[in-house]
């Protein structure tokens, strides 16, 4: 028996009463042979497995069509101490286990055994060899956590997170690779940016390698997941947040730009940059200038250089405001 591909299958409900909307997998699914019957909430169209129990489908006995148990195949995993970590932190997740290398007995795995028993989540101690398995042979440093998917905000979440006197939305045209996704937003994160926006298709979800890359600060972020970034760019403007898209024909340099204003930096794909219709809508194109023979940098450092500009000129401002404040207290 195998699972056929398709568009949503309605709710089915579970002997414990729990609803899960189901979804089409993304491979061909079948069951072992001999195996007992299948749960009465599982339907070979395929569900979303961050609202049921692992154990469940274990005990189904399903399987990929590359032969690995579908509980495996599903299940979403996050992997090294650091994106481990904070995401116990900030508990943002629903933790299944954390999987942690027998041979490894340093305080900072001691440290995520403590955090762990702290907030009632299970540690299971297993070979190198099993956390390759489980994190697709990613540098995992021993640990890997089974948890559920990030969950994704709102713009409207975005927006309302604002953490200081002025907007900072990072917006990503279409970023592919999950490394530059990380990046960037551990950039976002240390910047302050208040969250970021990606595109529901053609762009990088945040997987394990993002959250690894990213030190667990998308643990933190509040990240927004929209249909079009076109419209969400429009959106911003409507909030009176000034866009600023960074696009290498931009007519003026990044530091030319002054960014004490409520604004959202618009980044493109990399190798395409910023799509057409996206670069119309926005305020304002800039640049970074280019002095060598390469005519671009990666999205993640272009990012971060302007990111850092943003928080030189807001800070200067800060510094400013507060020397004028403290000169106007000691005159009086």
């Amino acid at each position: 028996m195998v699972a056929s591909r398709g568009a949503e299958a309605p709710l089915f409900y579970g002997s414990a009463g729990l609803a899960a909307r189901l979804q089409v997998v993304p491979f061909p699914i079948r069951q072992r042979e001999n195996a007992s019957p299948l749960p009465e909430f599982v339907s070979f169209s395929t569900l979303n497995v961050n609202e049921i129990s692992f154990r469940r489908f274990e005990r189904a006995s399903l399987l990929a069509t590359d032969n690995r148990p579908l509980a495996t195949a599903l299940m979403n995993y996050i992997y090294g101490i650091n994106a481990v970590t904070e995401a116990l932190k900030a508990r943002g997740r629903a933790f299944q286990w954390v999987g942690m290398a027998k041979e490894r007995h340093d305080i900072r795995l001691q440290r995520m055994i403590e955090d762990c028993r702290k907030l009632g989540v299970p540690v299971r101690f297993l070979t190198r060899v099993e956390l390759d398995h489980m994190a697709g042979r990613a540098a995992h440093q021993g640990v890997v956590a089974v948890t559920s998917a990030k969950q994704y905000s709102d713009l409207d979440d975005v927006v309302g997170a604002k953490r200081g006197q002025y907007s900072l939305v990072i917006v990503l045209d279409g970023v592919g690779d999950p490394h530059n996704l990380g990046a960037l937003m551990r950039t976002a994160d240390a910047a302050g940016a208040d969250g970021v926006v990606i595109p529901e298709r053609r762009a990088a979800p945040v997987t394990g390698t993002v959250t690894k890359t990213s030190a667990g600060a998308s643990e933190y972020l509040p990240i927004a997941k929209v249909t079009n970034i076109a419209r969400t760019v429009e959106e911003l403007k409507d909030r009176n947040i000034w866009t600023v898209g960074l696009d290498e024909r931009g007519p003026q340099t990044y530091d030319a730009l002054d960014y004490n204003l409520d604004c959202a930096l618009v980044l493109g794909a990399e190798g395409k940059g910023l799509h057409d219709l996206v670069k119309k809508k926005c305020d304002f194109l800039v640049s970074i200038p280019m002095l060598g023979k390469v005519p671009s940098l990666n999205v993640s450092v272009a990012g971060a250089v302007v990111m850092y500009e943003i928080v030189r000129q807001r800070r200067a401002r800060d510094q400013a405001q507060n020397k004028e404040a403290s000169s106007g207290t000691k005159s009086k």
